[in-house]
């Protein structure tokens, strides 16, 4: 169990009122648009900057303390079916606070109206507007939490294979990336986790992928090849359905010789970090994340930009 009383606080309120919740994708997005208001505090210092790249709407969340020329493109959870820049802002606003980087987050296009591959044409096309801006793959790092997790590898993997220069890192807040739903933890975990429903996903999976094979590694990046990826941070909650999503990733990645660190916190729930404006382990795992970029990036006297 979550060992701050906080922590243990929020999850049996997360409990208590999201685990027993049975909506359609229709309910969900409105569920998250009516309490996006909770999730929506700056922190001092962070400015937020709406816009569209290449006309998917995108929002830069500019930090004073960042660091010049690096940057995160990250990617939001939502199962493919919901999330968008209001739902993200406090997590977003925290991160690039606490990471002291500026952070690029897109707002893909979402199933059933837009099933695969358009989220991962989305998010390859972001990362090379980045490039085109200036960044240096160097100073680049993708991220994103549970679908957006399974987004940035799927991205990274569709970059690889593109002949793209790939970005430095890539960091996955606890992952869906096993769209099958093979993993053993959907039964170990079903009791103490807090917000998903295997049920959920599996619905949530026939939309996203449409007519194409779960388990090809673009739509389930647990059965990739990750030969040449970039260095590798996995976080993911000792109590949660999607915590054999993070070790099946790091199994493949080790295997292929890749640079994985995979992190799983004691007692803690599917994406914790979005509450590090409340809960000890969600800001300590933010500055996880912050140790670990810092390591894999190259760090500019000037804008960091070519």
């Amino acid at each position: 169990m979550p060992t701050s009383l906080s922590a243990r606080f929020w999850y049996f309120l997360l409990r208590a009122t999201l685990k027993s919740r049975k909506q359609t994708v229709e309910q969900s997005r409105a569920w998250n648009a009516q309490n996006a208001h909770w999730m929506n505090r700056l922190p001092r210092g962070v400015n937020l900057e709406r816009f569209s790249v290449e006309h998917i709407p995108a929002a830069w969340f500019r930090s004073n303390r960042a660091i010049p020329g690096r940057v995160i493109l990250y990617l939001h959870g939502g199962g493919y079916v919901v999330g968008n820049i209001d739902d993200y802002k406090m997590i977003c606003g925290q991160m690039a606070d606490i990471l002291k980087t500026d952070l690029l987050l897109l707002e893909y296009r979402l199933a059933p109206e837009h099933p695969f591959p358009a989220a991962l044409e989305d998010a390859q096309m972001a990362y090379r507007w980045l490039l085109e801006q200036g960044y240096r793959p160097e100073n680049i790092v993708i991220a994103g939490d549970s679908a957006g997790g399974g987004l940035s590898l799927a991205t990274v993997l569709a970059l690889r294979e593109a002949g793209t220069a790939l970005p430095a890192a890539v960091v996955c807040l606890s992952p869906w990336a096993d769209l099958t739903l093979q993993g053993q933890s959907h039964q170990s975990k079903a009791k103490s986790e807090v917000m998903l429903t295997s049920k959920m996903l599996r619905e949530w999976a026939g939309f996203y992928a449409g007519t194409e094979n779960l388990s090809i590694p673009l739509i389930s990046p647990a059965y990739a090849d990750f030969r040449g990826f970039p260095p590798l941070l996995i976080q993911v909650g000792s109590e949660e359905i999607l915590l054999d999503d993070a070790r099946m990733v790091t199994e493949k990645a080790r295997a292929a010789g890749a640079d994985v660190n995979l992190k799983i916190w004691q007692g803690m729930w599917h994406v914790w970090q979005i509450l590090s404006e409340f809960v000890p382990e969600s800001k300590a795992a933010i500055e996880e994340i912050r140790r670990f970029i810092e390591s894999k990036t190259h760090q500019e006297t000037g804008n960091g930009k070519l």
